[in-house]
């Protein structure tokens, strides 16, 4: 089975994130980590939040994304280039970062889990 590469440049996110003065998690609640996110579900992203974190918008869901280590060139409007295997995006996966301007990525990061973020309920 061949891998196949997802690119993920969500710059309507990133801009809505970025004008946002406020936490992105704001009003919402964290629930248990999980070791997949499915991609099969409307999402939008991934965005990366700052050097540990990138988002995922699944949804009515947010997703926080840890970064396994250092990866270099992840920073805010970046495209991350992601390796799938199947309809889920799991710890361990690994992906690029395309800097803006250069056509060469980054070397290989990985994901290093996922917590769940909902709305909280009125």
């Amino acid at each position: 089975m061949r891998s196949k590469t997802t690119i993920a440049a969500a710059l309507g996110l990133a801009l809505t994130l970025s004008a946002a003065k406020s936490d992105p998690f704001a009003g919402r609640v964290a629930g248990p980590p999980a070791q997949c996110v499915d991609t099969g579900t409307a999402m939008s992203g991934p965005v990366i939040a700052d050097k540990d974190t990138i988002i995922i918008n699944a949804g009515p869901r947010l997703w926080r994304a840890k970064v396994r280590g250092q990866c270099a060139g992840i920073q805010p409007f970046n495209t991350l280039m992601i390796e799938r295997w199947g309809s889920q995006v799991c710890r361990n996966d690994r992906f690029r970062v395309l800097q803006q301007g250069l056509s060469i990525p980054s070397q290989w990061c990985f994901f290093d889990g996922f917590v769940p973020y909902d709305r909280v309920k009125k």
